[in-house]
């Protein structure tokens, strides 16, 4: 129901590229992300102080003037008692009502895993060379996949492959996903932005044999739609961990 005029935070879904970086900002928890996209959960939660406004690296949030429904505080302690239990974009350490000061798990680093040497003995370093790894935080324009050699694998994979950090991971910038718990087709949207504004030098593909890990449905979706053409490489991989085919040739046993 629309009230008065009033400001109130507005984003704009075609510069928002679903970081998530504006959720933990908002102490009123106003802010989800849906397919991909933060939106403004309703206008009665929101505030509009514009808390959130300083930490999109996208300027995609503005105060706008227009008629919403009034601030309601009731309402907001409401939300954030049902949201606590399961809110899974803020620290472990925020409490529900209290100022979230913004998460740094999901601030984008690189790591130096692409340098580590093998050790004669003892545990294998890691490989990884960026952070955040899953696809929905990973911010579509940055260094990280401009020239970049880039694989996209099952989050299973790691887990299935003993040597993944050393076969597959090594060298390349990491985006993790689950085409059956998540939207494919906001795979397919984050990915096709992310060909269109990066030079991409190449693709490697870690999919499950499983039927329904489609990652290489989805990374030919993008590039279709992002009207660019990358090398790729499909590895799939059996629940046991072993690598089973290559562009569809068998390479197990």
């Amino acid at each position: 129901m629309a009230g008065k005029a009033r400001e109130i935070v507005h984003i704009d879904p075609d510069k928002c590229d679903g970081c998530g970086l504006c959720i933990p900002s908002c102490a009123e928890g106003a802010i989800e992300l849906i397919d991909g996209k933060a939106v403004l959960s309703a206008d009665n939660l929101c505030d509009g102080l514009g808390n959130c406004l300083g930490v999109c690296p996208k300027d995609a949030i503005t105060i706008e003037l227009r008629e919403a429904e009034a601030f309601d505080e009731a309402a907001v302690e409401q939300h954030l008692a049902e949201a606590a239990p399961a809110e899974p974009t803020g620290c472990p350490s925020a409490t529900a009502g209290a100022p979230k000061k913004g998460c740094p798990g999901s601030m984008l680093r690189k790591l130096q895993g692409g340098d580590a040497a093998a050790p004669a003995a003892g545990p294998s370093p890691s490989r990884l060379e960026q952070w955040p790894v899953q696809l929905t935080l990973l911010p579509a324009e940055t260094d990280l996949w401009d020239g970049a050699d880039v694989l996209i694998a099952a989050d299973c994979a790691a887990f299935a492959m003993g040597d993944f950090h050393s076969r597959l991971l090594a060298g390349r910038t990491l985006a993790i996903a689950c085409p059956k718990l998540d939207d494919a087709e906001a795979y397919v949207e984050k990915l096709s932005r992310i060909f269109a504004a990066n030079t991409v030098a190449s693709i490697t593909i870690a999919r499950m044999e499983v039927p329904c890990c489609g990652l290489d449905m989805i990374v030919r979706k993008a590039l279709e739609a992002a009207g660019t053409s990358v090398p790729v490489t499909i590895i799939t991989l059996s629940v046991a961990g072993e690598m089973l085919d290559i562009n569809g040739v068998s390479v197990a046993g």
